[in-house]
């Protein structure tokens, strides 16, 4: 593939979207990386109390757009989450995490931070391959 026949494409879903001029995610050639994904309830701006709900909030918005971009959990190559405390955030985040990734010779990577996350319990940013 030249450099003159890659062009960027915006990632958008129903159900969330960006209060900013921001895509959910940009996707140039096989390479998807997204904007912060914030944990809302799909088609709202509600914000759900406990971070479980969070959490599957972020995963079933992060599978939305790499179904969007052509993919799916298979061309996810890094997901990394911010939360407020990270040994909290990392054992509340496994349990989904294994039911999607039950595999480990095939898991993604994944980095969890221990950041301020604003309202949200937690908020992630991916990078996926999606030829």
């Amino acid at each position: 593939m030249d450099e003159a026949s890659v062009k960027r494409q915006s990632i958008d879903i129903e159900g969330f979207r960006h209060q900013g001029p921001l895509p959910g995610a940009s996707k140039v050639g096989p390479l998807v990386e997204s904007s912060i994904i914030v944990p809302l309830n799909p088609g709202t701006r509600d914000l759900p109390e406990t971070f479980e709900e969070q959490a599957a909030n972020l995963f079933s918005h992060v599978g939305a757009m790499l179904e969007a971009a052509g993919g799916g959990w298979d061309n996810l190559v890094k997901l990394t989450f911010f939360v407020a405390d990270a040994a909290e955030g990392r054992a509340k985040l496994n349990p989904p995490w294994l039911e999607l990734f039950p595999d480990p010779a095939t898991r993604p990577a994944r980095h969890t931070i221990e950041d301020d996350p604003g309202q949200s319990k937690v908020t992630c940013v991916f990078t996926a391959y999606i030829p």
